[in-house]
């Protein structure tokens, strides 16, 4: 069957509808496999070597998650190389990045016929289509002529999208900075997610990076405080000078004015010499205090000085030394409690948080499990030197259902965990899947536990074990509270009374835990 000229306009007309950039995409790819009959389609742009892709059709959720480094998938660095249609033949010995990734589909997962179109702006590579199926003769029936046609429209698509999207950045003052290496993942400081909370959170840092304003950035342990720091330091008017790291709660009290402030030659016993300390560093640039909750009081009303008069005094130096240091902090903790319980200024707080940014948990984002899932999968695919490593239909069930209270944290190490078991098991035919067994909160036997309420303390013991009392028994609070109220479709009142709480206590615990 080939393509008739209808065909083609509804293809044009698809990809040109009044949709989002990603539904747009989504329709042509729906479109194509009605009209080509093909069992998976996908869109993918080009950037820094390696194809990420945009839309999929027919393919396993986590695709959209994974990113494709060219010399690593031989497939896909032919059709870059191409410049022209790619027909893969049956018996071809080239990997397919997608096999084992067609998913309810019964017995033989590979594919077998393979067509890939590099996607071209101005004679610049910037993305591919790639249609596959199951029956190796599928597309024998259309010509070269019908795909290029669509890979046309589909060029000329993706370029306006990605020009509207450069615009809208450079207009935001959000032009992204590619600090990619040749040949590898820029895993520290890509941003994973489409769920609409993550998206409200982006369009936060679209606005703050900007602006010189102090930033708070609040979340649970592991939802990606750090990279939400360094991406607004990389798109803020500081991004060519020093960021600079320090974790509050690993400073020792003693250490821990000459670690902020510095120190001169014998200012104490062991200050052999003058030390520079983390502002003098990052003077022009910005200083990131992670765990700002852990910081002794002592050194808040100095730091207090330092965000006030922009002055600061190196420990046994009695001259004052001048910085300019943009600071951007970060907690897990209430701050708002901890000031009423002592532990922290409120003058502090209000310096710091002007602008606080709430880094939502990976439990409130449930488009984003698979997406991230994907990506880690290809990180450990690589680690572990697999040709192919993918996630059977149960496993990404699994991982929808669970509750994550470690969050993406949780999840990149049990997909670790997990690939390293799957590979153990052996590969069969050249695919490793990881199966939900897998799992360590599998639902089966005594060592897979489900996320239930009367387990979720043993099943994320091993995430509390660095923690304290409090810390850990606020964090099962907050769990458990989520799990009854989820029980009840979130009504607070019968939440209360299956607790056995007076409901305007249950409210105010919710607002300290940060459920509210």
């Amino acid at each position: 069957m080939a393509l008739s000229q209808t065909d083609l306009t509804r293809i044009a007309l698809d990809i040109t509808a009044n949709l989002s950039t990603h539904d747009r995409f989504s329709r042509l790819l729906t479109t194509l496999r009605d009209t080509l009959e093909c069992d998976a389609a996908a869109l993918l742009s080009f950037q820094g070597h390696q194809f990420t892709p945009l839309a999929i059709d027919g393919l396993s959720a986590d695709v959209l998650g994974r990113r494709f480094i060219i010399n690593e998938h031989p497939r896909l660095e032919a059709i870059a190389r191409a410049g022209d249609v790619v027909r893969f033949p049956a018996d071809s010995q080239l990997p397919d990045p997608y096999d084992g990734l067609i998913p309810n589909v019964d017995g033989d997962l590979k594919v077998h016929a393979c067509v890939g179109l590099p996607l071209f702006a101005n004679d610049q590579l910037i993305g591919a289509l790639t249609i596959d199926a199951l029956d190796p003769n599928k597309f024998d029936h259309f010509t070269n002529h019908e795909l290029r046609s669509i890979s046309a429209i589909t060029a000329a698509s993706l370029n306006n999208a990605l020009l509207i999207d450069k615009l809208e950045k450079q207009a935001n003052n959000f032009a992204l900075i590619n600090n990619k290496t040749k040949g590898q993942l820029d895993t520290a400081t890509e941003i994973i997610g489409q769920d609409d909370a993550f998206l409200a959170l982006l369009n936060e840092v679209n606005v703050v990076a900007a602006t010189e304003l102090n930033v708070l950035i609040l979340g649970e342990t592991g939802t990606g405080k750090e990279l939400i720091a360094k991406t607004v330091h990389q798109h803020s008017p500081r991004a060519d000078k020093p960021l600079v790291y320090l974790n509050c709660a690993a400073l020792a009290e003693s250490v821990a004015e000459s670690e902020l402030f510095g120190h001169v030659k014998g200012a104490f016993t062991g200050a052999i010499s003058h030390r520079s300390g983390k502002f003098e560093v990052a003077d022009k640039g910005t200083l990131f205090l992670d765990e700002i909750g852990e910081l002794p009081l002592n050194l808040q009303a100095k730091l207090l000085r330092v965000l006030q008069y922009g002055d600061l005094q190196k420990v046994g130096d009695d001259r004052s030394l001048k910085v300019d240091v943009r600071i951007i902090a970060a907690t897990n903790k209430d701050l708002k409690s901890e000031i009423l319980a002592g532990r922290f200024r409120a003058d502090l707080y209000h310096r710091l948080s002007v602008f606080p940014v709430v880094v939502p948990a990976l439990r409130e984002r449930p488009k984003d499990i698979h997406l991230l899932a994907g990506f880690f999968i290809e990180r450990y695919r690589q680690q572990l030197q697999l040709n192919h490593l993918g996630l059977c239909s149960d496993a990404l069930a699994l991982l929808n259902q669970y509750d994550w209270p470690g969050n993406i944290r949780e999840l990149e190490h049990a997909i670790h965990r997990a690939a390293v078991l799957a590979k153990s098991a052996g590969i069969r035919d050249g695919m490793c899947t990881i199966q939900a067994h897998h799992f360590e909160f599998a639902p089966q036997g005594e060592n897979h536990l489900p996320p239930t309420p009367q387990n979720t303390i043993k099943q994320s013991a091993s995430s509390k074990a660095q923690m304290n009392l409090r810390d850990a028994t606020e964090q099962f609070q907050g769990q458990y509270i989520q799990q009854i109220l989820r029980l009840h479709n979130g009504n607070w009142a019968a939440t209360a009374r299956s607790l056995q709480l007076d409901s305007g206590n249950l409210h105010r615990l919710a607002k300290r835990l940060g459920l509210k």
